[in-house]
């Protein structure tokens, strides 16, 4: 505890679990809000040790002592002791009280008093339940900004006349946070509503689970933390705040969200806006397989954006023109029209959409859906208004444009009604045929080239041990298919026929990490972090965010792809978990815990270069980079010193030892 009792360190619960962090010590539970985490908020179990190791380390061990899962680079630094300072900085001391180690270098979602983030360092809001928040404050050479994911900025400081580059924001005792460059000079600055009121004692700046950024001071009177400033006024401003198929908007207690129709409900018709932007509602009706014409939902004083990817077109179109434009276009989903006389018309290229609604949003937007009786407005959408649908014909799809002039003349009638909440088309085994040519593309094994409908680029992998009943088949390929993640190869579509089952993915153009990996080219150390990256996320969503957990069973290089920009794309998810289950029952492990040893086995893969197996000792494996990879500067060997650390955390041999997904990211 800190001298003036205000702070203290050690094990905290959040969430339900236990982290090892920082926070104050005000009496109730709801007041000590957690304000530093040990390696951003990693989970702990009640076996776990902390300690300040005798060559100068500050140490957190897994399971007693036999694993590291964080250390501080303090080795042989002469460090004598821990100690944690009044205004909530940890700090290691050497002789004469000289700091050579503090937290305050290393914030994770929050700023105290007198500390400063300074460029390129961010603050990432917390995840929750292991389930990684996209939400972060970042320090660019810009300014500031709060971010969704890492392309989409829903927030930035308006700079004045920037007489150099940034170099950091300061938040101070009195509750004004400044950005300075590297002149020393301030070029933007706000402050809390109570800013330098003697009676406030205690503030902190927080990047919320909400995506928002906000000042709290602690009102000694009430004994609560209130808000003095936010940097997102209107929280349905906030990218993606209610998560996918929702809308945010505002009643008589503040912001909710509402499901852009009712019949995408996963819960009740509104909802409290959640703590983190990955909620949300179920996935629209998939209107590829419409029985009758597709529609035009109109959703007036409402703006619609796509979350995955965040990928809007704009035009210059009237209204009316826009709406015919996206109902005979294929690729769009959805789309938003100014009512401002700009004439600015903005489709949505991506199926995954959010969107916010408000009396003061002079914009009508329009979604594209079946002509069902349920097709109905979101309630809250706009109360005063009579939902208007305009039909047109079935050829304009959803999903997928029809084959035209076409030798296959099929329908959809097969599709079952257990598709109904995913995307995907089913063929018969002679479509396939011929749309790969009769398989004489092969990619790999028992995987084939082909073109769906003499348009569409993908492969064709046939399965060879698909044991399950057609019902249960379907089922399955349906959890499948309603997968959606920026780092997931998309199921399109599947054949289900006593001798023959095939599921048909879009074609990723790069090939396997694999043959990108081991070319002897020199690779660059953040495009293998990204890749890492992005395969534990996608990870993540399939234990995680899905409706139910979908373990991948099978992850190794070969079945991890990379797109035009090198970002990884992970496929043959849930495969061996769902369709090929050998019914074996021997092993200890959970079909996730499985995961997570071979999430291990590739980290080390993407590190060393190397598929040859590697001992549990860290010191001989980082000799082994440092050997092989001269070429990696002191910055990218502690990246790759915190990557293998990680790997051998989920390679333990015990599967109670592992990490979640959550907590590798």
């Amino acid at each position: 505890m800190s001298a003036n009792g205000v702070f203290e360190f050690g094990f905290l619960e959040k969430d339900g679990e236990f982290v090892v962090g920082i926070r104050y010590n005000l009496g109730r539970k709801s007041a000590n809000v957690i304000v530093w985490t040990v390696g951003g908020g990693v989970r702990v179990t009640v076996n776990s040790t902390f300690t300040l190791s005798m060559d100068g380390r500050l140490i957190l061990f897994e399971n007693s002592k036999s694993f590291i899962i964080w250390s501080t680079d303090t080795l042989s630094l002469n460090v004598e002791k821990v100690k944690l300072l009044n205004d909530g900085n940890l700090v290691l001391m050497g002789s004469q009280d000289k700091v050579i180690w503090q937290s305050f270098d290393r914030p994770t979602n929050t700023l105290l008093p007198g500390q400063a983030l300074s460029f390129p360092r961010n603050l990432r809001a917390s995840s929750t339940k292991s389930v990684t928040s996209y939400y972060t404050f970042v320090v660019n050479r810009e300014g500031l900004a709060l971010m969704w994911e890492s392309n989409v900025t829903y927030w930035k400081s308006h700079l004045s006349l920037l007489s150099g580059t940034v170099k950091e924001v300061r938040f101070n005792t009195n509750g004004v946070l400044e950005l300075y460059d590297d002149m020393e000079k301030i070029v933007w600055s706000v402050s809390s509503k109570d800013f330098d009121e003697s009676s406030v004692s205690l503030r902190h700046l927080r990047m919320d689970q909400d995506g928002n950024l906000r000042i709290y001071s602690w009102d000694k009177v009430v004994r609560t933390w209130r808000v003095g400033w936010q940097a997102v006024e209107d929280q349905c401003n906030v990218f993606g705040s209610c998560g996918l198929y929702s809308v945010c908007r505002y009643n008589s207690t503040g912001p909710i969200c509402g499901c852009l129709y009712s019949d995408s409900l996963d819960r009740s018709n509104e909802f409290a806006l959640p703590d983190s932007g990955n909620s949300g509602c179920k996935k629209l009706v998939d209107l590829g397989n419409c029985k009758a014409h597709t529609s035009m939902l109109v959703m007036k004083q409402t703006v619609l954006y796509g979350l995955f990817p965040p990928h809007d077109v704009d035009m210059m179109l009237n209204e009316e023109d826009c709406k015919e434009y996206c109902a005979n276009d294929t690729t769009c989903y959805a789309l938003t029209s100014k009512n401002d006389g700009s004439g600015l018309c903005t489709l949505k290229r991506t199926g995954f959409i959010s969107g916010s609604t408000s009396p003061s949003i002079p914009s009508t937007s329009f979604l594209k859906v079946c002509l069902v009786p349920q097709a109905v407005a979101a309630k809250g959408a706009n109360p005063n208004s009579t939902p208007q649908v305009v039909s047109f014909p079935f050829r304009v799809l959803f999903l997928y444009q029809k084959r035209r002039n076409s030798s296959i003349k099929r329908s959809l009638k097969g599709a079952k009604t257990d598709l109904q909440n995913s995307a995907l088309i089913r063929l018969s085994y002679k479509e396939i045929h011929e749309l790969t040519s009769g398989f004489s593309n092969q990619l790999g094994f028992f995987v084939f080239k082909g073109l769906l409908f003499e348009e569409t680029v993908v492969v064709a992998k046939v399965l060879d041990a698909a044991l399950l009943s057609e019902k249960e088949f379907i089922k399955a390929v349906s959890i499948l298919g309603g997968t959606h993640h920026r780092n997931l190869v998309p199921l399109k579509g599947f054949c289900f026929e006593p001798k023959h089952k095939v599921l048909i993915y879009e074609c990723i153009p790069n090939g396997s990490v694999d043959k990108w990996l081991f070319d002897k080219k020199e690779k660059n150390w953040q495009q293998r972090v990204d890749i890492a990256v992005g395969v534990t996320r996608a990870l993540a969503y399939l234990h995680t965010e899905c409706q139910v957990c979908i373990p991948h069973g099978n992850l190794k290089l070969e079945n991890i792809l990379l797109d035009e920009n090198l970002s990884p794309k992970v496929t043959d998810y849930g495969i061996k978990s769902f369709l090929q289950s050998d019914g074996s029952c021997s092993s200890n492990e959970s079909p996730s815990e499985k995961d997570i040893f071979m999430l291990g086995k590739l980290l080390t893969e993407i590190v060393l270069l190397s598929r040859e197996a590697i001992g549990d000792n860290l010191d001989k494996v980082m000799d082994q980079v440092m050997q092989e990879q001269k070429y990696l500067d002191s910055e990218d060997m502690r990246g790759v010193e915190r990557v293998v650390r990680i790997a051998l955390w989920c390679m333990q041999s015990q599967p109670f030892l592992r990490p979640s997904v959550g907590e590798v990211i």
